[in-house]
């Protein structure tokens, strides 16, 4: 007995003990606490180190001595020892260099590291940490034998060289995220042997050549992203990656039919802006647990299919050559929010189920050639934000019965026959930015009441049959946030608008900085005629595009020079009308337009020298008036051809003397002019509407304008950058990683 109460009291006492200690809390080590802290240092904060990542935070401002460092924030411990083992720094806004004698090296435990989405330009990492960076990331790193995940993402100045050879790490990574680094040439034979991998994105890496047989015995891979590389040839054998859940191969270079999907579970199948060609496959068709359609900007073609699929929310299809109608699987979703089938050739009706789409954010079905006429449920729908159908043969009113409440930001009909007034239930558009209804048919006067829409940015309504004066009280409540408006090719008459043009508060403003933009910023691309050109211009707004075109009316009386108090403007078309009086001298305070047209009126008197210190006017036509005088020299009244001036029998100065002569008459210097009249063109402003236009193709049109255009102005060029960096992001915005 003596003996069996010493056993108890010792497991008793072993137990206390036990409990005791488990009760103390594990700290991790100081030494890689300390490690940490000086890593800490050697980094700035700042926002734009992390630009192209959707959501950034820098999580290195938690870490301070006064608490464990395994409870900082991307810090993870090993519950056991407590050392550091994973260090998740993506996105975390760092920016500087990561020295060869770097802190971080002495955490010797760390399996996981994560520091994609930061800037570490000029970094240099020697071999102390096995990854073993030195101006590129050399074989080594994928030799860690423990190595399960790894991320370089978006680190464009990093180069990266595979192995040839069988990798150490082969059976144990997982995860290789190695987005926008720095690669060139064709995916190496050693990627055979990762078969345990599951997710691989080298999107934007310089690839070319075919995949090869290495990616085939990927055989568990789930996540597969290719885009924005130059690979080529048939997209073939997909049906060996029976997990594979999400496909991104676009845009590259494959060509051939798109088959082999049967086996596989899909849910995102993206191939966009590549050269596929044919029907789109049974294949396709038949992935029931499709959630992403993206075969956008290929040369497919035949009917659309019946969709197998009911989880579907996003479609695009835009720019192949389908035909037939739209297929009701598509109108019978419960949770699509993006149909995207513009750029086809689909015909029939639109019919009136596609009001069941309860989640739609997003219809564009614009350049087709749909019929009938436009279903009056599309007006009730609650949550659509964008309305897209221009340039089809829709006839007849525009019956949609715009309810209260409704959320659309952007509404185009453009380029169809419709007929009638416009409705006066879109006064209930409380959010709506931009408004298309040119080039139809619209017998009307002018929808002054549109005036009350607190957002509207865009109202466009060209090559119509509107009529009468345009009157509109002064307030600056009304149309105060209009930046873009066109009414040419109409029938207005009467004086301009003087009243109007006060309203126009947005159009006082000329801030670069200025961000004032909704959904408009990403749905609005326009084709402007300026500068001699038809300019396609993305997200017009975006850099405050501002414009005014009132061309080919019948407006008279004078100019008002309230009209000069519009310093945001950048085009001014008021050509082809019947405007009399004198060019307001106040025009020399829109220092940055770059477009002036008013030719074809009766307007007299002498150009103002003011206007040479318009140094950012590429464009001026005042051709067929009844101007007098010296033709201004300097700036950019030195650049400007005689048919800028032609037609002016009273005008002296024009090239190649570019001299008056010592006849006694002086240069023309117009005194300001009071307003004289109320409200316009040569089709100086011709838009067509293109919605959501994609990546690479839309920056490759953009840069042949560029090359085309010898007087680019700067936002012009800002706009192609903003685009290609938005682009990376926008379409991930809904499938993130992590």
């Amino acid at each position: 007995m003596g003996y069996e109460k010493i056993v108890l009291f010792l497991l008793y006492a072993f137990l206390c003990r036990l409990a005791f200690s488990s009760s103390i809390p594990h700290l991790c080590p100081k030494d890689q606490a300390l490690a940490l802290l000086q890593f800490k240092k050697m980094f700035t904060i700042d926002p734009d180190a992390s630009f192209y990542c959707h959501t950034s935070y820098p999580k290195i401002l938690s870490w301070n001595r006064s608490k464990d460092c395994c409870s900082w924030k991307g810090v993870n411990c090993d519950e056991t020892t407590r050392h550091v083992v994973e260090l998740d720094l993506g996105c975390s806004q760092l920016q500087g260099k990561l020295h060869s004698n770097s802190s971080l090296f002495k955490l010797s435990n760390l399996k996981r590291l994560n520091l994609s989405g930061n800037d570490f330009y000029g970094s240099h990492i020697s071999p102390k940490f096995d990854t073993q960076l030195y101006g590129t990331l050399p074989e080594r790193v994928f030799h860690l034998s423990n190595l399960k995940y790894l991320d370089l993402w978006h680190n464009t100045q990093l180069e990266v060289r595979f192995p040839m050879i069988k990798w150490n790490s082969s059976t144990s990574l997982t995860d290789l995220y190695l987005n926008s680094v720095n690669f060139t040439g064709n995916i190496p034979e050693s990627f055979s042997y990762l078969t345990s991998l599951n997710k691989l994105d080298m999107s934007s890496c310089n690839l070319s050549g075919p995949i090869l047989k290495p990616l085939w015995n990927l055989t568990r891979i789930e996540l597969l992203h290719l885009e924005n590389n130059r690979l080529e040839g048939p997209i073939s054998q997909l049906f060996r990656f029976g997990n594979l859940k999400t496909l991104w191969l676009g845009n590259n270079n494959f060509d051939g039919r798109l088959e082999c999907f049967n086996g596989t579970q899909l849910r995102d199948l993206v191939v966009s802006s590549n050269s596929l060609i044919g029907p789109i496959s049974s294949s396709v068709l038949s992935l029931s647990s499709l959630e992403w359609l993206d075969l956008s900007n290929n040369h497919f073609s035949g009917k659309i299919g019946e969709l197998k699929s009911k989880t579907l929310w996003n479609v695009d299809l835009t720019q192949n050559q389908l035909q037939g109608p739209i297929p009701k699987s598509l109108l019978n979703q419960q949770n699509l929010q993006y149909l995207l089938l513009s750029q086809n050739n689909l015909s029939g009706q639109i019919d009136s189920t596609i009001c069941n789409l309860k989640t739609l954010l997003l219809l564009d079905l614009r350049s087709n050639n749909l019929q009938g006429t436009i279903p009056e449920c599309l007006g009730e729908m609650d949550s659509i934000l964008v309305l897209d159908l221009n340039n089809n043969n829709l006839s007849g009113t525009i019956q949609a019965n715009f309810s209260i409440g409704n959320r659309f930001r952007v509404i185009k009909l453009h380029g169809n026959k419709l007929e009638g007034k416009i409705p006066g239930s879109l006064i209930n558009c409380k959010y709506l930015e931009l408004l298309d209804l040119g080039n139809n048919e619209l017998n009307d006067t002018f929808p002054k009441w549109l005036g009350v829409l607190p957002n509207l940015k865009i109202l466009y309504l060209r090559s119509n049959k509107l009529h009468g004066s345009i009157r509109v009280s002064r307030n600056r409540n009304l149309f105060s946030q209009l930046q873009v408006l066109d009414l040419s090719s109409n029938a207005f008459n009467g004086n301009l608008p003087t009243g109007l043009f006060e309203n126009f508060q947005a159009m006082k403003i000329n801030d670069e900085n200025m961000r004032n933009l909704t959904f408009v910023e990403e749905t609005s691309n326009l084709i402007f005629t300026t500068k001699g050109l038809e300019l396609q211009f993305p997200h017009v707004l975006s850099t405050n595009n501002m414009v005014i075109d009132l061309s080919r009316n019948r407006f008279e009386g004078c100019i008002p020079s309230t009209v000069g108090g519009l310093i945001g403007l950048r085009t001014l078309n008021l050509s082809h009308n019947g405007l009399e009086g004198l060019i307001p001298a106040s025009l020399q305070h829109l220092y940055v337009l770059e477009s002036l047209d008013l030719s074809f009126n009766k307007i007299g008197g002498g150009i103002p020298q003011q206007l040479v210190s318009l140094t950012s006017l590429a464009v001026l036509n005042l051709s067929y008036n009844h101007l007098v005088g010296c033709i201004p020299k300097g700036n950019q009244f030195d650049t400007f051809e005689n048919s800028s001036y032609q037609g002016n029998e009273g005008l002296r100065g024009f090239s190649p003397s570019r001299g008056c002569g010592d006849d006694g008459v002086t240069q023309a210097t117009t005194p300001n002019v009071l307003d004289q009249g109320e409200d316009e063109d040569s089709s100086m402003i011709s838009w067509l509407a293109v919605l959501i236009g994609y990546g690479c193709g839309l920056i490759i049109g953009l840069s042949i304008i560029y090359i085309i255009s010898t007087q680019n102005p700067l936002w012009f060029s800002r706009i192609i950058l903003e685009l290609e960096q938005r682009i990376v992001t926008r379409m991930k915005k809904h499938k993130k990683r992590y």
